[in-house]
């Protein structure tokens, strides 16, 4: 089976909070104007830990050479065939520092704010799954 062609990064601090991105609001991208994770399609040939590596790097400056797979989700619910691989890592940066771009605004949340946030649907689940994880 291939590999999904959409990757994510699930970054958490040890403050518990997830490290979110407002994507652009405008025509033509997918989930525009909602809070996201990083991430991106994979380029051709691109393995999806490469991908989420360039895109994390491109989007935000940013490097997390222990990013672990956490998930394959469907970027959509009713799909079964657009996936996207989420990986989990761990920064406790500022997220105001990094350079952003692409999107408006980088922002660490803590797991209460997250169900009032406008969010692609993918990504809210993504961050409950985690959560779930966690007091298991």
């Amino acid at each position: 089976m291939p590999e999904p062609d959409g990757t994510a990064a699930l970054i958490v601090n040890r403050r518990g909070e997830y490290l979110l991105h407002l994507r652009d609001n405008i025509p033509g991208i997918c989930d525009p104007g909602t809070w996201s994770l990083l991430g991106g399609g994979r380029e051709r040939d691109e393995t999806p830990e490469a991908a989420i590596a360039r895109e994390l790097d491109e989007e935000a400056g940013l490097f997390l050479p222990e990013l672990k797979r956490f998930a394959v989700v469907p970027a959509h619910p009713d799909t079964e065939t657009d996936l996207i691989t989420v990986f989990l890592g761990q920064w406790d940066g500022a997220a105001e520092a990094l350079p952003l771009t692409e999107g408006v605004l980088l922002h660490w949340f803590p797991f209460a704010t997250v169900p009032r946030l406008v969010m692609c649907p993918w990504a809210h689940l993504t961050i409950e799954r985690h959560r779930r994880t966690l007091s298991a």
